[in-house]
């Protein structure tokens, strides 16, 4: 097998996972800062964020690129609920909101314990209905990617949101800036990154916590580093890989927290998700650009 370019082979393993002479391709150039793509199966679109420029971008195999909402009051991270509908992380409202199947937002947490959040980054929902965040200061640091101001919570936390009462619970206080996680494909572990090394001198890591049937988190644990920048948004593959956004492109972690291989991208990767048919296309979101690749794996992606 040919390998392209793209990639870093560090253990073999990666080139069960990886087509060789697949291209990274270049969707759309055009953004300040891409966060947060999610993928549409039903409606065969991804749509992703673009925060300074205050839109939400969408693009189709057929059609592109186009603006799906403007002003999106800085939103950050995506995803979906298992009904479908799409969760968002905004900067500017310092909130996580729901956007309903015909196109109302609701407010699901924008304040804990009488206080506002910081700036909701990432979010996963957990098949129960459960809605998981963090919450760093990355949108209120200045202007850029929302508006300016001092945190009013005295800890950069981990939340939870409980599906039946809409109750918020801080899971996780400890973090220097949470930033993307995830559940594993079998939900039975819950996986955060700290990026506090953008502001701070302290390691670029993601952690990894059990998670009990009453949603609670223990015996968290080191996962693993990064070796260049910082740990952003990740996803997994069916077969439990972790894959994570860097300053250098793509990095794939094993199970174990080996470092299997890289996709490499010109640009700082944020963050990235599988889609397409099959859920074996990896989309990239890239400082100014959208990329996608295919892989030789699936990823875990609901619904």
């Amino acid at each position: 097998m040919a390998d392209s370019p793209h990639y870093d082979i560090r253990d073999e393993r990666f080139r069960s996972l990886i087509v060789g002479s697949a291209a990274l391709e270049e969707l759309y150039r055009g953004c300040r800062w891409a966060e947060g793509p999610v993928w549409f199966s039903d409606l065969d679109c991804l749509i992703w964020s673009d925060i300074p420029n205050q839109r939400m971008m969408r693009w189709t195999p057929d059609s592109g690129a186009s603006v799906f909402r403007s002003p999106s009051n800085y939103v950050n991270g995506n995803t979906r609920d298992r009904q479908g509908r799409l969760i968002s992380c905004e900067h500017g409202g310092r909130r996580v909101t729901r956007t309903e199947h015909d196109g109302r937002i609701t407010v699901l947490a924008d304040s804990y314990e009488g206080k506002r959040l910081n700036s909701p980054n990432d979010a996963v929902v957990h098949s129960d209905g459960s809605i998981w965040f963090t919450d760093p200061t990355y949108g209120i640091l200045s202007d850029y990617e929302g508006h300016k101001a001092e945190p009013e919570q005295p800890t950069r936390n981990v939340y939870r949101i409980d599906p039946l009462s809409g109750a918020i619970k801080a899971v996780v206080r400890d973090f220097i800036q949470p930033n993307g996680l995830a559940f594993s494909p079998d939900e039975a572990r819950l996986y955060i990154a700290d990026s506090g090394s953008a502001k701070h001198e302290v390691p670029r890591h993601i952690r990894v916590f059990d998670v009990a049937a009453d949603g609670v988190l223990a015996n968290g644990r080191y996962f693993c580093s990064i070796d260049n920048g910082n740990p952003d948004g990740f996803r997994f593959d069916v077969a439990g890989n972790l894959w994570c956004g860097a300053a250098d492109g793509v990095h794939c972690f094993d199970t174990d927290g080996t470092l299997l291989g890289k996709i490499l991208v010109q640009q700082t990767v944020s963050n990235l998700t599988f889609g397409g048919p099959k859920k074996n296309r990896l989309f990239i979101t890239a400082t100014q650009s959208l990329y996608s690749i295919y892989t030789a794996t699936n990823g875990v992606q609901y619904p």
